[in-house]
């Protein structure tokens, strides 16, 4: 793999850009690997990077039934941040997060990590009492956050309105290190590289269903023919359940679409993310101008990747209340995206009752920040059968009752 550099960016302008090279390989299938991903998104590239990286796996096929990233990883509001409340998920979140600080060095593709600072705002009297408890927390936990002042809010924010009558701005939770990526560039630097360690990405692949010798994983079954495995890894988000139930076991999880919008470009007005969990309703201003917006998740299981027109309605009526300004914006483009919830609001990174096989899901709204991490903790789990990072998320954890609640900590109004 060629290097990006200064110089290579002359000398390819130099020669009119003739000499770039495909990002990654497209291959054929071969009859065996000694792993498996499915879902080439962030989390199954960056499980496949780490596993060859950390591990020195690199017999690994990543099969994905569309193209590329196109899943949640493509579809997300790109919010980077680790002011978790719960230990385990402060360690992994915080783990990601410095991850990204350097993931751009390590990939040798710029990811545009932006530690821009996030703030949740506290709008009622339960925020301020739950923000200042998950301060509390993250100090003890080594995660830099701090509760503010409103003041401080309107100095970082000077377009938000602090005195809506509905929702005025208590204070908020400030974490000056977290931020943006590019959401595309993040699954396209992890599949450079594992391309680059001999790994194979094959695209329009979809896994039909899944071999097994007794309770032992032997292979998948796919749209291109069966191959064959020792261990299989399920990283496919809101489809974990699907392809759980055709490895033969449930998971404790369902799926919701959530969606989120973009304005037309304007000029730079806000340089901080913005969260206002109250009504779930979350803003930042992209590189292009435009601002990004989230918005709820739907209130019934569904497929979609689309989303309710109301919750547009309903998170962009109570977003124009704190900041004014955006009722004059037009809406540009409008999507959504299929997350998978548990019902701690906590991921799942664990073995499953067919030997063999891993499952790495129940992110909810919460996945794309959580994407170096997840692969770090997903790939020590496969290559060694357990990790610090990832034995508190045991889908067991239901059963022994051993919740992560962080049903308030994620920010979720849901």
């Amino acid at each position: 793999m060629r290097r990006f550099s200064a110089f290579a960016i002359a000398r390819e302008a130099a020669r009119h850009h003739s000499g770039w090279e495909r990002h990654w390989r497209s291959p054929t299938p071969k009859k065996h690997y000694d792993a498996i991903i499915i879902g080439a998104g962030g989390h199954g590239l960056a499980t496949a990077y780490h596993l060859g990286k950390d591990h020195g796996i690199t017999n690994v096929a990543v099969l994905e039934k569309g193209w590329l990233g196109g899943g949640n990883t493509g579809r997300n509001t790109t919010i980077i941040r680790s002011n978790y409340l719960q230990d385990p998920s402060a360690a992994i979140y915080e783990k990601a997060r410095s991850l990204y600080e350097t993931l751009s060095q390590d990939l040798n593709y710029n990811v545009m990590y932006s530690p821009r600072g996030v703030i949740m705002l506290a709008q009622t009297e339960h925020e301020v009492r739950g923000y200042l408890r998950t301060a509390h927390a993250n100090a003890l936990q080594g995660v830099q956050t701090e509760f503010i002042s409103p003041q401080r809010v309107k100095e970082l924010v000077p377009i938000i309105n602090l005195e809506g009558p509905r929702y005025p701005v208590l204070g908020g939770l400030w974490q000056a290190r977290a931020g943006t990526a590019r959401h595309d560039a993040v699954a396209w630097g992890y599949a450079r590289a594992c391309s680059d360690m001999g790994m194979d990405i094959i695209q329009k692949c979809e896994v039909t269903g899944i071999k097994r010798d007794g309770d032992k994983v032997t292979g998948v079954e796919t749209t291109l023919g069966d191959i064959c495995c020792n261990k299989l890894g399920i990283v496919v988000a809101g489809h974990s359940g699907v392809m759980a139930e055709k490895a033969g076991f449930r998971l404790p999880i369902e799926s919701v679409a959530l969606q989120a919008l973009v304005s037309e470009p304007i000029k730079p007005c806000m340089d901080v993310v913005v969260m206002a969990n109250t009504v779930h309703g979350y803003m930042s201003q992209s590189d292009k101008g435009e601002m990004v917006i989230g918005g709820g998740a739907d209130g019934y299981n569904n497929y979609t990747q689309r989303g309710s027109f109301h919750h547009i309605e309903e998170t962009v009526r109570a977003l124009v209340e704190t900041f004014p300004m955006i009722s004059r914006l037009k809406m540009l483009r409008q999507w959504g995206g299929i997350v998978d919830m548990t019902g701690d609001r906590s991921p799942i990174i664990s073995k499953t009752p067919v030997e063999g096989v891993f499952v790495n899901c129940g992110w909810g709204t919460g996945g794309f920040k959580a994407i170096p991490g997840s692969g770090y903790a997903m790939a020590e789990l496969m290559a060694k059968g357990g990790s610090p990072l990832a034995d508190e998320f045991s889908m067991w954890r239901f059963r022994e009752g051993k919740f992560i609640d962080e049903s308030v900590a994620a920010g979720v109004a849901h």
